[in-house]
């Protein structure tokens, strides 16, 4: 299936093509490269180049081309949420637009799982075993916190794990700029495979996770991730923090070169003792014009029913 992310009031894609994307965050449009965007562009150049931040890339030197005016950062409404957007060494700013509608899919499913306004018979005719509890999640690699904020935002409990402590305190601020500066979220700075090893030997239980493993990657103490290597005892610990009656699992992935089948098999193994179904497929933005479609990358999730 495809999960398709369309113009927002304060997000757009206004073209892409020939290894590059146009993008409008709040007020500000940038241009970066994306090696997806292999067709030609339908915007010209003079519109291209009245961006007002530019992504670079030379080799090995990478840079930013910012005109004179656009702050270091600046913050955007996005899904109910807001976030501060910063552009990064490493061609990132801090929101991935496409996985807006995991976000809402997510929330839905937090938001139905404890619904106050049902009687102990509708809850049991519509699966809703969770009552008033706040439903577990669990974020792992959880970045700039998008997931989290809108598991936090539905109602959820949420530990957001990361092993970069700027990318938590960003993450951080995000949720105090949202609203959420309160709300109940863990925020650990740790090695995604260590603290789910000392999660399995405390006893810790999870309704709900959420992950985005790298490809290649470093924890806080330089522990090394490869995702070849590493994936398989990563959903081997996620299995064994999983609550008796769990709620969803959702993997996102931009590795090249994996398919969201990879994601599918390996929650197809890990959930077959629960009831509930799987999907999986790309993720995409829909350019505001010509509602082309970019990819921008995959996912599988799992959900009770």
């Amino acid at each position: 299936m495809i999960l398709k992310t369309t113009k927002q009031k304060e997000y757009e894609l206004l073209d892409s093509g020939e290894g590059q994307k146009l993008e409008r965050y709040g007020k500000y449009t940038m241009s970066r490269p994306d090696p997806e965007a292999l067709w030609k562009k339908n915007l010209n150049d003079k519109e291209w180049q009245e961006a007002h931040l530019e992504f670079i890339r030379n080799g090995t030197k990478n840079k930013w081309i910012i005109k004179n005016g656009v702050p270091n950062n600046w913050n955007i409404s996005y899904g109910d949420l807001k976030f501060s957007i910063k552009p990064t060494s490493f061609k990132h700013i801090g929101l991935f637009p496409e996985q807006l509608s995991n976000w809402e899919w997510m929330k839905e499913l937090i938001k139905n799982s404890h619904r106050s306004d049902l009687g102990a018979e509708s809850k049991k005719s519509l699966g809703l075993t969770y009552g008033n509890k706040p439903i577990s999640v669990l974020n792992l690699f959880a970045y700039t916190g998008g997931a989290t904020l809108a598991a936090a935002l539905a109602g959820a409990e949420v530990c957001h794990v990361d092993g970069s402590k700027n990318a938590v305190e960003w993450a951080r601020t995000n949720a105090e700029l949202s609203g959420l500066k309160d709300a109940s979220i863990r925020w650990l700075i740790e090695d995604v495979v260590l603290f789910l090893k000392r999660e399995v030997k405390r006893g810790r239980k999870y309704d709900a996770i959420i992950m985005d493993p790298p490809s290649f990657g470093h924890g806080p103490k330089d522990e090394l991730w490869k995702i070849e290597e590493d994936f398989l005892n990563l959903m081997n610990l996620c299995g064994q923090v999983l609550s008796d009656d769990p709620l969803f699992i959702l993997i996102n992935g931009y590795t090249a070169g994996y398919s969201s089948i990879v994601y599918e098999n390996n929650l197809r193994d890990l959930m077959k003792d629960y009831k509930g179904k799987i999907e999986g497929g790309e993720l995409v933005i829909e350019e505001s014009g010509s509602k082309r479609l970019l990819p921008c990358g995959i996912f599988a999730r799992w959900e009770r029913k």
